[in-house]
């Protein structure tokens, strides 16, 4: 990884008795897209109010480039910001828009021109300088708040939630634009938003926040196949969760005793036999098959179909489980070896012990 361009020392903010954010660490490498994650209030936003000199941690420290950021007022730390609202001056037009972070610099106005006749075309709004923002789209506005935030060419890009007025299509290709920018411009971005997929398309990588704490952070890959909490199986894309006692826990493969019988798989973090665990399997990594065949090696679960959902390419069914709990289980919808079950069937549910994950019981 690149050297590091910002680092969060336990970093905390209170709001009377209200913790917001609870002694978060990160570090941003030079050139790295990273996503806070996590539902509304946990803390994300106010991070990145504080990175952006909107807010004053109470506690902790934050570096910028390896120099304290404390001090400076936000116009002074070289960092561009965009938001949901898109904040742009309906006064000025587009052209004035871009310019005014460069004319508060004391930027020569030839230079403030060439720079946002550049900036116009990097994100593709050549020909629209002389429109107010009243006269432009919602995708053209968005891009005219990220023209303005990059224009200055900041070290540090923040985006809050940039995409959350737009329709499901424009944001979608908002995504990959800003993505693609990110890849030519090389600018760091730290990017907040509550929206899993969002995440998932853009980050290298992801930190999940919930109440205030920073509970994982790591490349999305990572966060999907190795979640270290509950919370984070559940956030992180679709999970089925089974609770149980752990009878014994041997260089990281455990067994728990469930109401659906005895459960394997593997732990990150020791747990103690005899203490409850959560195992977490992904909806895709659980295999349907008939009431009679079954793989000695694999997790086994009996139950019977009471929900099919037609997706497509995907199939899902949700499974009521003989100890009452309820899989969700995703599988191809066609295929030469894929079998179709019925609302009502009788089956078995099967998957390999190293594709769970055994977690501390924190629900």
């Amino acid at each position: 990884m690149s050297e590091a361009l910002l680092q969060l020392n336990g970093v905390s903010k209170a709001f009377g008795n209200i913790m917001a954010v609870d002694n978060v660490s990160l570090t941003l490498a030079d050139g790295e897209f990273l996503s806070l994650l996590g539902p509304s209030g946990s803390g994300k936003t106010t991070t990145l109010q504080m990175i952006a000199g909107l807010a004053h941690p109470t506690s902790g420290e934050i570096l910028l480039a390896g120099r304290p950021i404390r001090p400076l007022p936000p116009y002074k730390r070289d960092i561009g910001m965009v938001f949901q609202n898109y904040a742009l001056f309906p006064h000025m037009t587009v052209a004035r828009n871009i310019a005014f972070p460069l004319e508060m610099r004391d930027m020569p106005r030839s230079e403030v021109r060439r720079r946002v006749e550049n900036v116009l075309k990097l994100v593709d709004l050549p020909g629209l300088e002389e429109r107010y923002p009243r006269q432009l789209s919602g995708g053209q506005q968005q891009r005219v708040a990220l023209a303005r935030a990059i224009v200055f060419e900041p070290k540090l890009l923040l985006m809050d939630e940039p995409l959350g007025a737009l329709d499901k299509r424009l944001r979608e290709q908002m995504q990959l634009e800003i993505k693609h920018l990110h890849t030519r411009l090389g600018v760091s971005i730290i990017y907040v938003t509550h929206d899993q997929d969002e995440a998932l398309v853009m980050s290298d990588r992801i930190g999940v926040f919930n109440r205030g704490r920073l509970e994982q952070i790591g490349p999305v890959e990572q966060l999907y196949e190795q979640p270290t909490t509950p919370f984070v199986a559940e956030f992180i894309g679709e999970s089925n969760m089974v609770r149980g006692a752990v009878r014994e826990a041997t260089s990281g493969r455990c067994t728990l005793d469930t109401d659906d019988g005895p459960l394997r798989g593997h732990a990150q973090h020791a747990v103690p036999p005899g203490s409850t665990a959560l195992i977490s399997v992904r909806p895709e990594r659980v295999r349907l098959e008939g009431e009679n065949a079954h793989d000695s090696d694999r997790n086994v679960i009996q139950g019977r179909v009471c929900e099919v959902i037609y997706m497509g390419r995907l199939r899902k069914y949700v499974i009521e489980t003989r100890g009452g709990h309820r899989l969700i289980v995703a599988q191809q919808a066609s295929g030469v070896q894929v079998r179709s079950f019925t609302v009502g069937e009788t089956v078995i549910a099967t998957f390999a012990p190293e594709d769970a994950v055994v977690l501390h019981d924190s629900i």
